[in-house]
């Protein structure tokens, strides 16, 4: 069973959820989980100026997915930060790739979750993740969150991320503010929850077959 965590990140946030998320899906049996990176679209001389080329030197070897690789998932969990309210435009691009996939129907039926990071408290971490459900609606993806049952969002002790529609950080609007251990523990658990589900469909499939 092959799960995907596919991520844009500009500083190293999310990229460090995303590999928290992979070490939850990675404790379900049978489960084999990969990350993935989508291209970077801001040019050389913009991200060196911002600083961002310097944080993105950590995850440089992470392989770039092609599109066309979704097929090959049985769960795909994606991470980008917030623009607006919205995914970031690297992953926009990605998605809208994706057509002849949704023309073969290569993502019916497949488990789709989302995590996400903002600036500030309130910055749009809901209607990131619910704006990317709709295309995964689109393509026929069986939509996963954070359940309640995870309730490390639901603590009041610390600022922290986290709502029953995924994983999410606070990076600040210096961005200086790296993801909590709350917020990792959130991700790990919807990497794993994920998992799960997927591995779940998968054993009714076979019997089904």
């Amino acid at each position: 069973m092959k799960i995907q965590v596919v991520f844009y990140s500009m500083y190293g946030h999310i990229h460090r959820m995303a590999k928290a998320v992979v070490e939850g899906a990675s404790t379900v049996d049978g489960a084999e989980a990969s990350l993935w990176r989508v291209l970077e679209l801001v040019p050389e001389d913009q991200l060196v100026a911002s600083g961002a080329k310097a944080a993105q030197s950590a995850f440089s070897q992470v392989p770039v997915i092609a599109p066309q690789q979704l097929a090959e998932a049985d769960a795909i969990i994606f991470g980008t930060p917030t623009r607006f309210g919205n995914m970031a435009a690297q992953m926009r691009n990605f998605l809208d790739q994706t057509g002849q996939l949704w023309l073969e129907g290569s993502l019916v039926g497949k488990v789709g979750s989302v995590f996400t990071s903002t600036a500030t408290q309130h910055g749009g971490q809901e209607s990131t993740i619910l704006s990317f459900h709709t295309t995964l609606l689109h393509q026929g993806m069986i939509i996963v969150g954070l359940p309640y049952s995870e309730q490390r969002q639901m603590t009041m002790s610390e600022i922290s991320g986290g709502s029953p529609y995924g994983a999410s950080t606070i990076a600040g609007p210096d961005g200086s503010r790296m993801p909590s251990d709350n917020e990792l523990a959130m991700a790990r658990f919807q990497g794993q929850h994920v998992a799960q589900i997927a591995a779940a469909l998968a054993r009714g499939r076979s019997l089904s077959s």
